[in-house]
């Protein structure tokens, strides 16, 4: 990896407030530089959405000014989608990214689903797969938006569906096949619509070039991160991402701190310091989860306060670059309460920014403080 030494900056000397400022920055924490859900997405390339509601905040939470509204009418347009990609789980993407996302990570993300179905399920037979997404197909067809449950209720009248239980299995198989995603929620359900009537076609990448089109988005909006961040994230092979560092190369600067290498995107070259920013991110954001190594905003003893061995992560206060805290929300009478603590002792955070925080959230969700 000699090749992806190109620049230096002075990361090595003040190490972890370097990491710290740019990171903070570059996530779009700071000053956010963009208005809509779509741009915002599309620029950091996915951000992961298991818990809907919560990840609708981590939305907001980045863009300057933004609604619980303005997210959902980005939803229901079909400018951003919920699906799985990348890893098996749930992401928010770019409707125009969606296709060449899929071409890079379904046959990982097919195995690692198959290998389920078969400790779950036994073995499926693949004809099976092909007569239910067949099926889907046409009970989606004509611009529906239907749920989980009412799909089941069609698949069950055909007599092909095993079990009900099977009908997450084919829907998460169609998503991998570029079949379906989310369509429009009827309330607080979600639905699923056919990816080719919510989504115009677009042009094709190839492989390399999509490779090269996932590191930049990664590394412009995650910096500074390690090679095995950007394997965690992805879902990729190490060798298939130190091929896409490879061919952004020229986009990058690469900088060690004692044993571990980063790559930091040109972008944020001659970042050093950032202004301190209190914000309450959601469960399972982008600020700790698609970091491999997580020690560099939250030290090792207070891993679990943040997230558990099984994978589950909680709502969490950033402050100054750090994780120091747990926060959650109340709502009564259209009035809303936010409760913090913290890993340690309560630092001294100034008043403006507990309320300049405390604003923003009333404001995406549009309750009164």
């Amino acid at each position: 990896m000699g090749c992806l030494t190109l620049y230096f900056v002075h990361l090595r000397l003040y190490p972890y407030i370097m990491i710290k400022h740019i990171r903070v920055a570059s996530q779009q924490l700071e000053h956010p530089r963009f208005e809509t859900p779509k741009e915002l997405i599309s620029w950091m390339g996915a951000i992961q959405a298991q818990e809907y509601e919560m990840a609708k905040w981590a939305i907001g939470v980045r863009l300057r000014s933004s609604t619980l509204e303005k997210v959902n009418e980005s939803l229901r347009k079909g400018e951003i989608l919920r699906t799985h990609v990348m890893r098996p789980t749930w992401h928010f993407v770019a409707a125009e990214d969606i296709r060449w996302m899929l071409m890079l990570s379904s046959e990982r993300i097919k195995a690692a689903v198959m290998s389920y179905a078969k400790g779950h399920f036994g073995q499926i037979e693949q004809s099976l797969f092909t007569r239910c997404l067949d099926l889907i197909g046409k009970i989606l067809e004509g611009h529906k938006s239907l749920t989980k449950q009412e799909i089941t209720v069609e698949l069950e009248k055909s007599g092909i569906l095993p079990t009900t239980n099977h009908a997450n299995l084919f829907l998460t198989w169609g998503e991998l096949e570029g079949i379906v995603c989310n369509g429009i929620d009827k309330g607080r359900k979600t639905t699923y619509a056919l990816l080719d009537e919510r989504v115009p076609p677009a042009r094709e990448l190839c492989r390399e070039e999509a490779l090269a089109r996932l590191a930049s988005r990664y590394f412009q909006s995650h910096s500074p991160a390690q090679l095995q961040d950007f394997v965690w994230w992805s879902g990729l092979t190490a060798t298939e991402c130190k091929l896409a560092i490879n061919l952004i190369q020229e986009e990058l600067m690469v900088e060690t701190s004692g044993s571990r290498e980063y790559f930091i995107h040109q972008s944020w070259k001659g970042k050093h310091k950032s202004e301190p920013v209190l914000r309450f991110l959601p469960s399972f954001d982008e600020y700790l989860i698609s970091y491999k190594n997580r020690t560099d905003v939250l030290p090792l003893e207070h891993h679990p306060r943040a997230f558990n061995r099984f994978g589950t992560f909680y709502p969490v206060i950033l402050y100054d670059g750090e994780i120091i805290g747990n926060w959650s929300r109340s709502v009564k009478k259209n009035t809303t309460q936010i409760e913090m603590s913290f890993f340690g002792k309560k630092p001294r955070i100034p008043a403006g920014l507990i309320r300049e925080a405390e604003t923003q959230i009333n404001a995406f969700y549009m309750v009164s403080p």
